[in-house]
């Protein structure tokens, strides 16, 4: 199923509309100082006090009903002497589908709480009606849009997620740093429950029949997950940087001490950021390198989905697929035991204005998108199971999208996004479009 989720219906349009209050008056011109680099902040810009930019989250689809809800970035910056950073930010978000779906939210992150640590923390819980599940290893599960068309709930299955994630970095030198943190996950997880999709067929079903998914692991389970890292940091603007590298290696598993289940694991994430600045202010090439792979145990497959990350950029980490990883491929549509990607595309900064006392901007960024599987995940017992619905007869290969995305941005720091992709194979689905906040990297 390719979820059409309108979530921040006409988003760019109301974060225009809407009048985003400031607590304080702005100060005098000063310097403010954010991550590694100075910069001259003109009088009437720096912003002091708290800030917020409220927005609602209303959509419709057809399987999960209306939604509706209200979503808030808030950030505080003090007497404004390190702005553009912030010294604490919050992320709020309820919102609810009438059919029992939804999405509850609450983020904070700040390099002030602690003395010399960032801290981040966030608390998630998404019941979801009807995820999407299109099985294992990318082109090696066969994908039918007729069958989706036909049957919207047979790649689909019922999930409750709550996550808990608590991440610590501090500072070994100027540009180098080391990172920790913990986490919690609890997964349930079964076929889709719907009155209206009763005693259909789905892949779900399939996989557990045949015993791909293990009947242990078919319903979900609890898990402790620990990470430690080191990462490189010479960026001038961690929102939207206009210069500067992100690097970052992170090894992190799971010990298995909830489900006595066999599944301990222990992965390894790497990522590389550049932001090359073509035009001062204006242009940017910005291009992210990335890994993600099992090095020893076996992971549960409900966990082979999720993305790790140090700061979440949307309230969803997964991939590979949709709005985090190949954008306008079907939500993950490529699940693999390992798996790379790349993500390419130049940010324009149209133009600049003031609205409501606050400091805007427009741009888009054109993009393209990469991945692939480089380590398949239960690929044997899919050949084993002798089911067309299970294995494709196909090997996986190199996934790919294109597209474009506006932005519109506020005092630099709260970003409304709106991306479309379209992948240029159809067995990734036919095009998607994502509308939430920030940029994905």
């Amino acid at each position: 199923m390719h979820r059409i989720s309108y979530a921040y219906l006409l988003t760019a349009a109301i974060a225009v509309a809407t009048v985003y209050r400031s607590a304080a008056q702005e100060p005098a011109s000063q310097t403010a100082m954010h991550d590694n680099t100075t910069a001259t902040i003109d009088k009437g810009k720096v912003k002091r006090g708290w800030n917020f930019g409220p927005l609602p989250a209303v959509g419709y689809n057809s399987d999960l009903g209306f939604q509706f809800g209200a979503l808030c970035d808030i950030f505080y910056y003090g007497n404004g002497d390190t702005f553009p950073e912030y010294l604490h930010k919050f992320n709020v978000e309820a919102s609810w589908y009438t059919k029992g779906s939804g999405v509850f939210h609450l983020f904070y992150d700040s390099k002030r709480l602690i003395p010399g640590t960032r801290f981040t923390f966030a608390a998630t819980y998404m019941p979801n009606k009807m995820m999407s599940f299109y099985g294992f290893n990318g082109y090696a599960s066969h994908y039918s849009a007729r069958t989706a068309a036909a049957n919207a709930s047979y790649y689909a299955i019922d999930r409750n997620l709550l996550r808990i994630l608590a991440d610590f970095q501090g500072r070994i030198t100027d540009r180098i740093g080391w990172a920790a943190g913990v986490s919690f996950w609890d997964y349930r997880i079964g076929a889709v429950r719907l009155e209206k999709y009763e005693g259909r067929p789905s892949l779900y079903r399939e996989y557990v029949d045949h015993g791909v998914i293990r009947q242990q692991e078919a319903k979900g389970g609890a898990l402790a997950e620990f990470k430690l890292g080191i990462v490189y940091d010479t960026r001038n603007h961690e929102p939207a940087p206009d210069h500067g590298i992100w690097a970052e290696l992170i090894a992190y598993g799971s010990p298995d001490i909830f489900n006595r289940t066999g599944n301990s694991y222990l992965k390894i994430s790497a990522s590389f950021r550049h932001y090359i600045s073509l035009v001062r202010n204006r242009l940017v090439l910005a291009y992210r390198i990335a890994y993600q792979g099992t090095v020893a145990g076996r992971p549960p497959f409900y966990v082979q989905q999720a993305i790790t990350t140090l700061y979440l950029r949307q309230v969803n980490s997964e991939g590979l697929g949709s709005i985090n990883t190949l954008r306008g491929l079907l939500y993950n549509r490529i699940v693999g035991d390992g798996y790379a990607w790349a993500n390419v595309e130049l940010r324009l900064r149209l133009f600049d204005f003031r609205l409501f006392g606050q400091e805007w901007y427009f741009g888009i960024n054109p993009f393209f998108d990469a991945g692939c599987i480089t380590q398949p995940y239960r690929l044997a017992e899919m050949k084993a199971s002798g089911s067309a619905a299970i294995y494709s007869g196909e090997a996986d290969g190199l996934h790919m999208s294109a597209g474009i995305g506006v932005k519109a941005v506020m005092n630099r720091n709260f970003i409304v996004s709106v991306e479309w992709g379209k992948p240029f194979d159809r067995r990734d689905g036919p095009s998607g479009m994502n509308i939430g906040l920030n940029y994905i990297f």
